[in-house]
This record gives C-alpha cells, structure tokens and sequence, in this order.
C-alpha cells in the first residue's frame, strides 16, 4: 500500500483549457474566431456601485402618492423636432440582416407600446420596424449600406456611427448564409456572398469634415431630425468633445459590454473599455464645454436591470440604450429551445454564434423556417413588459434617494465596493471618502 500523499494535478491560468482549446482551434481551421455578442470577461461594471439610500440626512420619496418622472427629450440643441421619450431605455441599433424581420417588428412594437424608440442599425430600414415604431431612429454607417435620402427623411432622429463597443475601429461582417435575395436587395451585394462593412466613413477624415456631413444630413431632413453620434468606448473625452464641435445633438457611448452581430472574438474582448469607465470622462467632457444635458449623452454597452439604468443615470448619462438585454427578452437563448442550441454545440445563455444564422429562437436568423416560430406580437408584449420593469426598478431607487426625476439621481448618490469601481465611477470608495486618484482617506 503506497502511502505517500498524492500532490492534485494543477491546470495552468495561463494555458487553461479553454485557451488551450482555442489553439487547437486555430491550428486546425487557420481563421481567427468569430462570434456575435459583447465582451465575456469579467470587468468592473455597475454592480460594483451601490445607492446610498435616504435614512436621516435624505428623505424619501413615498412610492404611493410622490410622483418619480421618467420622462426624457432626445436632440433639443439643434433639431426643431426632438425626440420625447417616456421611459429614459432606448432600443440599440441591430441590423435587418443580422435579425429577422419579425425581430425587428417586435423590437418596433415593443419600444412603441413602452413610449420609447428602436434604432434601425446597418442594413437599412424595413417596413415591418417603420410600420410599428412610433419614433424609429435611423443610423447612418461607414457601409452606407440600404442608405437613401427618402429614408433619412422618414425616420425620428439620425445616428452616425462612428464607433461601436464591441469593436471600436473594426467594422462588422455579415456571412453568406444570411445575406438572402431580401437582404441582398437592400444592401446592394450579391445573393450568399460574405459581406464586411467598413470601420470608418469614406466622406471624411476627421470631425470638421464630419461637421460638413452633419449639416448636409440637417439641409436634407428640413432641420427637424435629431443628429446622433455614436462612439465606441475608447477615448471618451475627446471623442465626446470632438462630437460636440462636429454639431451632434445626442452623444450615444456605447461601452465594450455591448454586442455586435459578428466580428472577431480578440476585437471583442481585447479593444476598448468597459463601459462603467466611459461614462464619467464623456461627462466631464460634456460639462467642460457647458453641453452637459445640452446635448443629451446616452450610453449603451451590459445594461441589464433597473439597478444599470439608475446608476448609469446617476454617473451623468441622460438615457441609457439596450441591444442583448431587448433580444433575451424577445426570446433569445430561451432554455425551451436547450435541445436544438446543444445540436449546434452549445447551451442556453451561450449562444453566440449569430453569424451563422441558424438561431432556434428565429431571431438572429433568416431562415424561413426558424423565423416563423417568433411571434411579433406576443415578443413585443414582451419587451414592452421587461422595459416596464426597467423603469419601476429606477424609479424604486430614485424614490428610496429622494429625487423626483430620475436625472436628478448624481454621484453623491453612489458609493463603490471595489477600487476599480471607485476609480472608474468617480465615487468614494464604500465606508470612505476616498475616490481613487483625489488622495485623502
């Protein structure tokens, strides 16, 4: 009998079985890996702050009979014609092409029936997303792809993206198999063929030229259509002042939390910040230049719960925007399709692979067949109820701080529970006054 104690066999960090699976990937296709989705790494984020509710020094509001406003007005610096929202949660920008259609007519009825917008996303504008969203914004790509005046003049606000979280700098694909004769049509390209869309603008270089852009989107809808700039968490100081010099009514700063239709998982989770690491410098941005809620900042990128949206508004931002969050919602990733996701080598609340458009749940699809088993109306009623419990959820916390509206939710507000967060949030760290890089204990 050997009685020698046994040592238990360690599995390296570095080389952990899952980085060693990924170079057996590459060495056996020779093509880096692509997915859908946002960042799956652990990075600070808003759960590491938490409200420092109302006790003797605040009081609260009564949730019964005190009123908590949610209202918010997107594009009122330039555009004669805002955007009112009800709810302070917009629709994230997702493309017809990497969605169904029955997609986007749920996320249309969905937003519409919850007093907020949907946000086309490249690829152009359908008629199911028109027809069923009451303020539909319409974004404007490097790709130009389905881009036409007609349907500039249509839509609520304008975006221009310049940017997006998940890949700031890289520009997104779109394979074959979901590039149908629909699709095709819209986006001028040939019928199965792969299509990558490109990182940056072909009509300017730099945010004069960007200004010029600017104001030929306003000659071309009247002055009435809200102009949105949307950038990727990466510099966020000077992307959001030179945005604010380039003439944008609205500031959308999406975080590399947020997801994308495909691209390259190192660009996914090696490019960029996270998103809670955004928010203060575009707000110092914004309030160096005296546009602080002149020019309205929404910021996108893991918003999750009504506990994000509050926090996210308590940091500065004037909205929040929702992509993964609104497709759960709908149905993505449901466990009563388990079955099928492990059939294509997955799981429930793991698939990622939304370029292949085989999706089960019929929603980052084009497949026919896959496509019929979502329900618009019944997605919608959905989402209108998840956005519903967003909004309760930041009013309860507003209310237990004291505020009225929940932009008047501040920092004060908030403490952190980590360094990181404190650091990144600007707020003390939890039990102390110390914010991390303003010295003092």
């Amino acid at each position: 009998m050997n009685d020698t104690p046994q040592t238990m066999p360690r599995q390296s960090w570095t080389f952990s079985n899952e980085v060693n699976a990924e170079i057996r990937r590459a060495a056996h296709t020779g093509i880096y890996d692509i997915r859908g989705g946002g960042a799956k790494r652990c990075v600070p984020h808003f759960d590491d702050l938490l409200f420092l509710g109302a006790s003797m020094s605040r009081y609260p509001l009564e949730g019964y009979r005190e009123k908590c406003e949610t209202g918010v007005t997107l594009g009122t610096r330039f555009a004669s014609k805002p955007i009112e929202l009800k709810i302070p949660i917009t629709i994230a920008g997702m493309s017809f092409g990497s969605l169904s259609g029955p997609a986007k007519e749920a996320l249309g009825r969905g937003a519409s029936l919850a007093g907020t917008s949907t946000t086309t996303g490249d690829g152009g504008m359908t008629e199911e997303e028109r027809g069923h969203s009451e303020k539909l914004v319409y974004q404007y790509l490097p790709s130009r792809y389905g881009m036409n005046p007609d349907d500039l003049r249509r839509a609520d606000a304008i975006e221009v993206v310049v940017g997006q979280g998940a890949k700031p700098g890289g520009g997104g694909m779109l394979l074959g198999q979901k590039i149908t004769e629909r699709v095709a049509g819209m986006r001028d390209l040939p019928i199965g063929i792969d299509q990558r869309s490109a990182c940056r603008h072909p009509d300017w270089t730099g945010p004069d030229d960007l200004e010029i852009k600017i104001l030929e989107l306003r000659e071309i809808t009247n002055w009435e259509k809200p102009i949105y700039i949307k950038i990727g968490g990466a510099r966020p100081y000077y992307d959001v002042a030179l945005s604010v010099k380039a003439g944008a009514d609205v500031i959308v700063l999406d975080g590399m939390q947020g997801g994308t239709a495909a691209t390259q998982d190192v660009f996914i989770e090696n490019v960029g910040t996270p998103t809670l690491a955004c928010i203060r410098p575009a707000v110092r941005a914004l309030q160096d230049l005296g546009m602080h809620r002149k020019v309205q900042l929404v910021v996108s990128g893991g918003i999750r719960t009504g506990a994000d949206v509050a926090k996210a508004l308590a940091l500065g931002a004037d909205a929040v925007s929702i992509g993964t969050a609104a497709l759960v919602a709908l149905g993505d990733n449901d466990p009563k399709w388990e079955q099928e996701y492990r059939a294509l080598g997955t799981t429930t609340g793991a698939y990622d692979d939304w370029h292949e458009g085989r999706d089960p749940a019929g929603i980052t699809t084009q497949d026919p067949d896959l496509m019929a088993r979502l329900d618009p109306v019944e997605a919608g009623r959905r989402l209108r109820n998840y956005l519903n419990v967003l909004t309760l959820e930041c009013q309860t916390l507003a209310r237990a701080c004291g505020k009225s509206h929940v932009h008047n939710l501040e920092p004060e507000d908030l403490v952190a529970l980590t360094i990181e967060a404190a650091a990144m949030a600007q707020v003390p760290l939890a039990g102390t006054d110390w914010i991390p890089g303003k010295g003092g204990f």
